[in-house]
C-alpha cells in the first residue's frame, strides 16, 4: 500500500530545505543532467585562476566539490541559513564566505578577480560582474533558462504570459552580457526531463526552489496538490522539463 496524501504532505512539509542539496529527492524524483558537466568544467577553471568569486553559492556544495581552489577564493550568499552552511563547508577548504544581498554593488573592488562563477544564479547583474573582473577575466556559469519547469509552474499558476515565459532566455542574457562589456565565447543550451514520482517530491521542490511558485504554501494550494496526487497515483510520474544554458564570457580590455 502506498502512503496517503496526508502522510506524504506531512513528511514533505517537515523536512529541512536549507542548502542546495537535493538528495532528499533520491528515489522520489529524477532530473536529467546537462551533458557538459558544469562542476567539472568549473573546477578546471578554478585550478587555473589566481583569484575567484563564486556568486550565490547556496550552501557551498558545488564549490566544495571542486578539486582545487585558487589562492584567493571568495563566495557570496544572501540567505542566512545558507551563509552559515556555506561558511561551515567552505572555510576549512580555504574559501571566505561573504553575506551579500544579491543586489548591486558587489562588495569588491574593480578588477578584483580573474574568474567569476555561479551555478543557477537567481539574479545576474552583468555590469557588476564586468566591473569586478580583470581585463581578460572570465565569467563561467550555468544558468536556469526560460520557461524552466513551467509544466509545474502553470499547473499551479495557470498559463503565463509570453513575457514571463521568455524570462532568462539565453539570447537576452547574451545580449545583456555583451552590453556590459563581456564577449560571449561559449554558449550551450539543453532542455532536460524531470519526473516527480509522488506529491511529497513536488511539495519539497516548491518549498526549496521558492521562485517557481512565489509564496507557495501547502494550505494555499491544498486542493490542487490533492488533484495532482490523484493524477500521479492514476497515471504515473508528473513530467516537466527544466532548461539550462552554459555561458562563458570574457571581460574586454
Amino acid at each position: 500500500m502506498g502512503r496517503t496524501f496526508e502522510e506524504l504532505v506531512a513528511e514533505a512539509e517537515s523536512v529541512s530545505v536549507d542548502g542546495w542539496d537535493f538528495s532528499w529527492l533520491d528515489g522520489r524524483a529524477t532530473e536529467q543532467r546537462p551533458s557538459w558537466g558544469y562542476q567539472r568544467l568549473m573546477g578546471e577553471r578554478l585550478a587555473r585562476a589566481n583569484a575567484a568569486l563564486d556568486i550565490q553559492t547556496g550552501g557551498g556544495e558545488v564549490l566544495a566539490g571542486t578539486a582545487k581552489m585558487p589562492p584567493v577564493m571568495v563566495a557570496t550568499e544572501s540567505w542566512p541559513p545558507n551563509v552559515a552552511k556555506a561558511t561551515a563547508l567552505l572555510h576549512p577548504l580555504g574559501a571566505v564566505v561573504v553575506a551579500d544581498a544579491d543586489e548591486p554593488p558587489l562588495p569588491f573592488a574593480d578588477g578584483a578577480f580573474d574568474l567569476v562563477t555561479s551555478r543557477h544564479p537567481a539574479t545576474v547583474w552583468w555590469d557588476e560582474i564586468a566591473r569586478v573582473l580583470q581585463p581578460g577575466g572570465t565569467y563561467f556559469s550555468q544558468h536556469v533558462g526560460h520557461a524552466s519547469v513551467f509544466e509545474l509552474v502553470e499547473y499551479f499558476l495557470g498559463p503565463q504570459p509570453e513575457k514571463v515565459r521568455r524570462g532568462r532566455h539565453y539570447e537576452d542574457e547574451c545580449a545583456d552580457a555583451e552590453a556590459a562589456g563581456l564577449d560571449v565565447v561559449d554558449l550551450r543550451f539543453e532542455s532536460l526531463r524531470i519526473e516527480f514520482f509522488d506529491i511529497g517530491a513536488v511539495i519539497y521542490f516548491l518549498r526549496k526552489v521558492i521562485w517557481m511558485v512565489p509564496g507557495f504554501t501547502v494550505q494555499q494550494y491544498l486542493e490542487r496538490l490533492r488533484e495532482l496526487h490523484e493524477l500521479i497515483e492514476a497515471e504515473g510520474p508528473f513530467v516537466a522539463h527544466s532548461t539550462r544554458f552554459l555561458i562563458e564570457a570574457r571581460a574586454r580590455g
